[in-house]
């Protein structure tokens, strides 16, 4: 136990993707040594989707609130199953989000 004690957080994720020249998602993921409050699970993330320097679409985990996710303004809770699942429901968010607003 005393090796978890000591462990860091681990950077598993931290990419920049752009889309145009003006809107750009930001995946970064760590396995942290403990759980983030409320979670029960041992990552912290933030994955945003920036339009006109607006975030349009974010999915994270804070201290106090735990999963949730942002849509235009409108904030839910999100059940984290694992990272790989995180993943594919950002990128389909973003891809429905770009998609309903005529940029693909």
């Amino acid at each position: 136990m005393a090796y978890f004690a000591n462990m860091r957080a681990e950077l598993l994720i931290r990419r920049r993707v752009a889309f145009g020249e003006r809107d750009f998602a930001e995946l970064v993921v760590w396995r942290v040594p403990t759980p983030v409050p409320p979670t029960d699970h041992g990552f912290k993330y933030r994955l945003v989707y920036v339009v006109d320097g607006i975030r349009v679409i974010g999915f994270d985990n804070e201290r106090g609130k735990g999963d949730h996710r942002h849509d235009e303004g409108r904030e839910t809770p999100y059940r984290f199953r694992d990272v790989d699942r995180l993943l594919d429901d950002f990128v389909e968010a973003v891809e429905t989000w770009r998609k309903s607003h005529g940029k693909d």
